[in-house]
């Protein structure tokens, strides 16, 4: 069965500003805020490619995220974050989904804004609790109680990703509802 591609599960190519369609979509927000699952989804309906900050580090590396940390530090880890980032976005444009910590780094954060539209998936701590509890890769939840984690980084890093271009709420309902809000969100935003 095919799609109509004007359906609006599908934005037709026109509905989309060709300043927005010819550059990165970065999106930012907490850990749990459905940045790869969301940006895989956007991506494909967009027609772009998607990459995950942390894939790509990881692959740079040779080692997983925790390992970084735990060998090097975070600010190793950031350093190589900001570098993966500036490469990422000077290719061809895509869906990028960042690490929680990303935008927060001033020269990343400037990156992200100069060179490409940057969306904040924003969620409440429950709906964030209940995400990143499926998964227990993150080293900033070792040994720590993730609502605890999750209500001092939002204390901190919020103000900051309310520097980005868009703000979209990632609820605790379907990914796909998120994607149709960032698809609504594109087509009325000016640059």
């Amino acid at each position: 069965m095919s799609r109509n591609p004007k359906s609006p599960d599908r934005p037709s190519p026109d509905a989309i500003p060709a300043s927005i369609r010819d550059r990165s979509i970065v999106l930012v927000g907490l850990m749990g805020s459905g940045k790869s699952t969301v940006g895989r989804r956007l991506a494909q309906r967009l027609g772009m490619r998607f990459a995950d900050a942390d894939d790509e580090i990881e692959r740079a590396a040779g080692m997983t995220i925790a390992d970084i940390f735990a060998r090097f530090g975070e600010a190793h880890f950031r350093d190589g974050e900001r570098r993966v980032i500036a490469r990422l976005l000077t290719g061809k444009p895509m869906v990028l989904a960042t690490g929680g910590g990303a935008f927060i780094n001033d020269e990343t954060r400037a990156l992200i804004l100069k060179d490409s539209l940057c969306i904040w998936l924003d969620a409440d701590i429950p709906t964030l609790v209940e995400r990143v509890g499926r998964r227990s890769h993150r080293p900033l939840l070792k040994d720590r109680d993730p609502g605890e984690v999750l209500r001092e980084l939002a204390a901190v890093r919020n103000p900051i990703y309310a520097e980005a271009h868009i703000r979209v709420s990632s609820a605790s309902t379907p990914h796909e509802q998120t994607v149709r809000a960032i698809l609504e969100a594109l087509e009325q935003w000016k640059s």
